[in-house]
């Protein structure tokens, strides 16, 4: 068996996923802290894709890490996926998930500070200002968006 070599030829973006876990036409935000990005804002349950891990691993992982909560990879439908600019360009997968199983708690303190339940369609002003699009996106069809480029539309 030959040992895999990783590419470095190529330009590289982070890959992350985010979860819209939606219940009672509510989704789940968490207040972040600790991470030096957005600090006291409202995202989503969302996290990194480690080298060697498929996107719907990452967020069944980034669920139980963050939430405690057990969700199963049919459980999680792919919404859209954006190209955006953030402190670095990024790849973001949005999935959205309507069953799991647990009670959503806050198991990472130091990363987030609180749990709200809000519409969607209507996200409070101190959510991260790109989620109603993203939620937009989902509910529209759109599976790409390049987000945040000077050279692109918002």
């Amino acid at each position: 068996m030959s040992t895999y070599v990783f590419d470095t030829k190529h330009d590289r973006y982070p890959l992350a996923v985010h979860i819209f876990l939606v219940r009672r036409e509510r989704t789940l935000l968490m207040r972040r802290a600790g991470s030096g990005y957005a600090d006291g804002q409202l995202g989503l349950p969302a996290g990194h894709v480690d080298l060697g891990e498929t996107p719907t691993a990452c967020a069944v992982r980034e669920a139980e890490e963050e939430l405690g909560i057990s969700l199963q990879h049919a459980d999680l439908m792919p919404g859209t996926t954006w190209f955006r600019m953030s402190q670095e360009p990024r790849v973001d997968i949005f999935f959205t998930a309507a069953t799991w199983h647990g009670t959503p708690k806050i198991h990472e303190p130091r990363k987030c500070t609180e749990l709200v339940w809000a519409d969607p369609a209507q996200l409070p002003s101190d959510a991260l200002e790109f989620l109603g699009v993203a939620w937009n996106d989902i509910h529209n069809g759109r599976i790409l968006r390049e987000y945040g480029f000077a050279t692109t539309s918002a």
